[in-house]
């Protein structure tokens, strides 16, 4: 299972959630962004459990990381 999560940083701190980010287990990609959102990270896991546990316990506990919005993705 895939999902996009987007992400706001609290102003100054883009470059070390992005760092943080890519050293999470499951997170495949990440990118800053411009726009409403400041970084995005696709993460991979096994189910929606998974994608919740990397969220709750590994992304939004990141220093600088101020609110997440979650898009999972939709093969086919």
């Amino acid at each position: 299972m895939k999902a996009y999560i987007l992400i706001v940083v609290h102003t100054g701190e883009i470059h070390k959630v992005v760092h943080q980010l890519k050293r999470v287990e499951g997170v495949v990609e990440t990118s800053m962004t411009f726009g409403p959102y400041d970084a995005i990270a696709v993460v991979e896991a096994e189910d929606i459990q998974g994608i919740g546990d990397i969220l709750a316990s590994k992304i939004q506990p990141i220093p600088g990381v101020r609110e997440t919005l979650t898009c999972l993705a939709v093969e086919g």
